[in-house]
């Protein structure tokens, strides 16, 4: 009998003690402490993690989890812990104050602390995982280039069919065919840039799925030879190419002549963007442009040494492309040595350069005469200048790809959005703060943490911006995400609102010239009179100091260009 009872005592104790633990949790000093003690245990698993990766460990995450205990009893204590908002450089315009003043995700960010912020967890949910990856459909524009080659476009059509079905309905039932949340009767473009090395990242797809519910019409632009697009030239874009793009952006203001048009990059995609930028100018269609961790020091962002498990992958993505069409390249470039390659630098530099690529004569690898190295027709080399042919070395490839090349020619509003903890990016100390500092064109919001194109939410919100009811949840959204959609808001409100001044102005000096000049020819001259050139009215030079200069700053094209 006794033993029976030992036995019985033995098989109850789990369940006595899963019981006593579940009372114990409800009193709230013991759920903290226990929660704390599980915090803990996690941290020194992904300590060890990190070490055995070659993971480099934040300095600022490690002092959020030893203050954790602080912010811990805050929370119970029912006051909450909201991380401070990002960093705003930028030149004191007229736009930058605009923004501050109307754009509110700039201003009350609440990004996740660890685990769920920490940057390695959010870059790899970015590029890996994702919440809307499967819902979002799309439909495929094949578009064909001066030179022949082929780039492919997504067109997003909507995100389920169900939801698809209500959208349509929606939108047939508005006057004049305007889509809830739109900024115009006419929906604004938004144009999408993926990552250099090509495909569709979550990350991206989130920021579809985010853009359609507040009536944008979506197009991702993916780079020629990549997402299964067929290359029809032996010929890859280059990292600061943006002839493609050009094309691209022309044929999508061509089908949407009256839509705003609006352009994003991911991660190294700005590469291409921030060129377009700058060899464009004034004559550019975009009205704003936006970075979501961008690159903006191309040639440093390959020197520079980032952690294995992003270096491989990347250098891996990098590979299967070639790989795929290694036989097409083998007349133009030495594929082996390209295939055989252990950095990311040393793979670019042997497709883009001449100094590494394979030394054949034209007859010897089959071009016709009158072709280039890269076996294209006269007229197509002709149109790509010194694109047709491979850069001499590496630092004269970079003399034509480096993105801020041509940063003083832009003319067209750019937020940056970077975190200071992007582990595929150099330290944020490295970036160039005084272009965003001297340029009016150039935005840069600074956050803390949010690894390469995470910025993840903590926890759920409720967003009354862009179209969105009070009642409608957010389910772990992104904040950059927010930030860009509403950026784009503000830009172009602050732009109309612009015009209209202008429209005044002009209209009121018109005017007054008129009167002037009617005065002028009814009497005689008695003097001779300067002509009357009429201006925009300013405080005199005596007392105009430098922000006032900046807030007169004048966001009217000249389109020299």
């Amino acid at each position: 009998m006794a033993s029976f009872l030992m036995d019985l005592v033995w098989c109850l104790l789990p369940i006595l003690l899963l019981l006593l633990l579940s009372l114990a949790l409800r009193w709230p000093r013991a759920y903290s402490w226990t929660r704390l003690a599980v915090r803990a245990a996690c941290w020194r698993l992904w300590v060890i993690i990190c070490l055995i990766l070659e993971l480099p460990l934040d300095k600022r995450t490690i002092t959020r989890t030893k203050e954790a205990g602080s912010a811990e009893r805050d929370i119970l204590s029912g006051s909450s812990q909201v991380s401070d908002g990002p960093q705003l450089i930028c030149k004191a315009t007229a736009l930058a104050k605009y923004l501050l003043s109307h754009c509110n995700s700039l201003a009350r960010p609440r990004l996740a602390s660890w685990p769920r912020g920490d940057p390695h967890f959010q870059t790899l949910s970015s590029l890996l995982f994702g919440q809307h990856g499967d819902t979002v459909q799309f439909t495929r524009d094949h578009l064909l280039l001066k030179d022949g080659g082929i780039v492919a476009l997504d067109w997003a059509v909507g995100t389920r069919q169900a939801e698809r079905k209500r959208w349509e309905g929606r939108r047939e039932h508005q006057p004049g065919g305007r889509i809830p949340g739109s900024i115009t009767s006419n929906p604004p473009v938004l144009l999408l840039i993926p990552q250099f090395w090509g495909g569709m990242t979550p990350h991206l797809k989130m920021l579809c799925h985010q853009a359609i519910h507040q009536g944008f019409y979506v197009v991702v632009s993916h780079p020629r030879g990549t997402v299964e697009c067929p290359l029809t030239t032996a010929r890859l874009t280059e990292f600061g190419d943006p002839a493609d793009l050009e094309q691209v952006i022309t044929y999508v203001h061509s089908r949407h002549p009256s839509s705003a048009l609006f352009a994003v990059s991911e991660g190294s995609g700005s590469g291409i963007l921030l060129s377009y930028l700058g060899e464009s100018g004034s004559g550019s269609y975009l009205t704003a442009a936006a970075a979501i961790s961008p690159v903006l020091l191309g040639q440093q962002w390959f020197e520079t040494a980032m952690p294995p498990i992003y270096h491989w992958g990347i250098l891996f993505q990098r590979k299967m492309q070639l790989r795929r069409y290694a036989e097409s390249f083998r007349g133009v470039l030495d594929v082996d040595r390209a295939l055989s390659c252990s950095s990311i630098r040393d793979f670019e530099e042997t497709l883009a350069c001449s100094s590494s690529q394979l030394q054949r004569t034209k007859t010897s690898s089959g071009l016709a005469p009158g072709t280039s190295s890269k076996g294209l027709a006269p007229s197509a080399a002709w149109e790509l200048g010194e694109r047709a042919y491979p850069a001499k070395d590496w630092d004269g490839y970079w003399k034509r790809n480096e993105p801020l090349r041509d940063a003083d020619e832009v003319a067209v509003p750019v937020l940056c959005i970077c975190s200071c903890d992007d582990p595929l990016l150099p330290p944020a100390t490295s970036l160039p703060l005084p272009l965003f500092k001297s340029n009016p064109y150039f935005l840069l919001a600074l956050t803390d943490n949010g690894g390469h194109c995470g910025f993840t939410l903590e926890g759920k919100e409720e967003e009354k911006e862009g179209g969105r009811t009070g009642n409608e949840e957010v389910e772990e959204d992104n904040w950059s995400h927010f930030v860009v959609l509403e950026y784009f808001r503000v830009v172009a409100d602050f732009l109309k609102k612009e015009e209209r001044e202008n429209a005044v102005w002009g209209a009121a000096a018109d005017f007054s010239l008129a009167g002037q000049l009617s005065r002028i020819s009814s009497m005689a001259p008695l003097r001779k009179r300067r002509n009357p050139v009429m201006r925009r009215p300013r405080p005199m030079a005596a007392q105009q100091s430098n922000a006032e200069e900046e807030e007169n700053f004048t966001w009217k094209r000249s389109y020299t260009r």
